[in-house]
């Protein structure tokens, strides 16, 4: 049986430390979805592909996206990124930025690309969280950000795993777990979290049947 290829990509929530990882799946978020959709179906030929780089923005996507994305074929390709577009605002003023529409054009070619160079199945993340505050300066800049990922999941009629909604429930619910490290790179409690909504939302997709 030939396995479906689930490629996962993004910045370094989406990396975490693959490259440091003899399967090259890092320890993170899609970690946690490769073992639990492997114990939970064994019987199911599913491989998982990680092709997250750390400090990524949407631009930093596009440079890579033919030899990460097109080249592969993956069956399933599952999108996180948005959280430097908008970090780099706070932490590196003084660099080009990426604005929301320049950030919701660039992701919509890169769509477009996997729709018409691939046959795969697209799931669409939310950005997670800057700071785990939720009135924070940097979750304020990520609302136009989110909303382009949501109209961009309207136009190409993709899943949206609404990480971000997860995790202001999460903290506006007085919940004890840190979920980041430095308002921005996950715990173990931070992904599981990504993980579990993510399969909530994208877990019923026919690349599972």
């Amino acid at each position: 049986m030939k396995s479906k290829k689930l490629l996962f990509i993004g910045d370094s929530i989406t990396d975490h430390g693959r490259r440091e990882d003899p399967e090259q799946i890092g320890f993170g978020y899609v970690r946690n979805l490769r073992n639990y959709y492997m114990t939970a179906f064994p019987e199911k030929a599913l491989e998982f592909i990680n092709r997250g780089v750390g400090g990524n923005r949407v631009t930093d996507l596009a440079d890579r996206w033919k030899a990460d994305v097109i080249d592969i074929q993956p069956d399933l390709v599952s999108i996180s990124i948005g959280i430097n577009d908008v970090w780099r605002q706070l932490d590196s003023p003084g660099i080009v930025q990426i604005g929301p529409d320049r950030f919701k054009e660039v992701y919509e070619d890169l769509l477009t690309q996997v729709k018409e160079e691939t046959e795969a199945q697209i799931v669409l993340m939310e950005p997670t969280v800057i700071e785990e505050d939720v009135h924070s300066e940097g979750n304020r800049l990520l609302t136009p950000y989110i909303e382009a990922v949501h109209e961009l999941a309207e136009q190409f009629q993709t899943v949206v795993v609404p990480e971000h909604k997860a995790f202001l429930r999460y903290l506006e619910s007085g919940g004890k777990l840190k979920l980041t490290t430095d308002g921005v790179h996950m715990t173990s409690a931070g992904d599981m979290l990504m993980a579990r909504t993510w399969v909530m939302g994208a877990g019923s997709l026919s690349v599972f049947n």
